[in-house]
């Protein structure tokens, strides 16, 4: 771009897959789009690199292809907590391992391909009157998308940072070459540590360990894990260890004037779920409509609709994660009843409403966490 002033409908500052799902979905709208990152291909962070099945969808709505080669299928989740295992299967479709710099590529082609002007190794160094300020120059447009990121820089730009709360939580992922023994996503559940298990093809697996309290490192939150390192044993590491945090960081809103959050930059609470992606990729397509529609209300409104379930099952998981006895209650609970894990699967990945719980699951799952008499 040199140093005159470009202009275009939308500037999206980030060019991870949050930003590249946006320019995406715009241009799927006849939209033009410049997508400004500072890295260059492929970027790479901290993630646990699962994606939902309803995010596959969303992926194949754009066009955006993967090689069956480089992705692993996973069919459900499975709990560990010591001898305690607790499994179920996604209801209809599976949801995919695959690693953040394949998934990367397979979206900047795909981008590139729709029409999105993609600025790669150029800074966005602040918002201007018309635009975005880079240091090669100014960018003109009519809306500003902030897709950069747990930091972001545009949310604070923009005055839409909030007020984060609660035990600070980190994240820390690395690769190793070993065969998947399972077609599950594994999540090995640790008093104030957890660690999930993603296949990523026929010899990877990422491990990412989430944990709450001080700083720690790889080795030592992963020796936490017997089990897991017992599975590990022999297996070289395919990657450094890349980590993030502290997670939970809130906006006072996702949208103000003609800028708007999407991805991890609109607000981000825990990785305990494991939908960052496909909620990200959600987040795309109603910002595009949104923009379309010259209405960033209507994305502030379906952000809401979007985040609500998400949030309601982080706040959950975070409760039981704090309380080893509780969350053991859980684990036993969803081991004797797997239609019921099922069906809060199906939930999860928003292919049954939660009204589908019913009555008698509801009060399973609170018979479950009460104490025994006996306890």
């Amino acid at each position: 771009m040199g140093g005159r002033v470009a202009e275009t409908e939308v500037v999206v500052v980030g060019g991870g897959p949050a930003g590249l799902a946006t320019a995406l979905e715009l241009r799927q709208r006849g939209i033009d789009v410049v997508v400004v990152e500072a890295s260059t291909p492929p970027v790479d962070k901290a993630c646990g690199e699962g994606i939902m099945p309803d995010g596959v969808a969303r992926l194949l709505s754009m066009g955006v292809e993967l090689d069956e080669r480089q992705y692993g299928r996973i069919r459900g989740i499975r709990y560990l907590d010591g001898e305690r295992i607790a499994e179920a299967a996604f209801p209809s479709h599976c949801a995919l391992g695959v690693r953040r710099t394949i998934l990367h590529e397979a979206l900047s082609e795909r981008a590139a391909e729709a029409g999105a002007v993609l600025a790669w190794g150029e800074r966005a160094l602040g918002l201007s009157a018309r635009g975005v300020v880079t240091a090669r120059g100014e960018i003109s447009a009519r809306w500003i998308v902030g897709a950069d990121g747990l930091s972001s820089a545009v949310r604070h730009w923009s005055g839409l940072e909030g007020s984060s709360r609660g035990h600070p939580r980190f994240g820390v992922r690395r690769h190793f070459l070993i065969e998947p023994w399972s077609d599950r996503v594994e999540v090995y559940w640790g008093d104030h540590c957890e660690a999930y298990v993603t296949p990523l093809g026929s010899d990877e697996v990422g491990v990412a360990l989430l944990w709450s309290g001080a700083k720690a490192n790889f080795p030592e939150l992963l020796q936490r894990h017997p089990a897991l390192v017992s599975r590990l044993e022999g297996a070289e590491p395919s990657s450094p260890a890349r980590g993030k945090g502290p997670l939970d960081r809130r906006v006072a809103s996702v949208a103000k004037g003609r800028v708007a959050l999407v991805g991890d930059a609109a607000g981000y609470r825990d990785a305990i779920t494991g939908e960052g992606l496909s909620l990200a990729f959600h987040q795309a397509a109603a910002l595009a409509e949104a923009i379309a529609g010259e209405d960033l209300v209507a994305y502030e409104r379906q952000v809401a609709r979007l985040d609500t379930l998400p949030n309601a099952l982080i706040a959950a998981l975070l409760y039981v994660e704090r309380r080893p006895a509780v969350r053991r209650r859980l684990i036993d609970t969803l081991a004797a009843n797997p239609a019921l894990f099922a069906r809060l699967l199906a939930i999860h990945v928003r292919e049954q409403p939660v009204t589908s719980l019913g009555v008698r699951g509801v009060l399973k799952l609170a018979v479950g966490l009460l104490p025994s008499a006996t306890a």
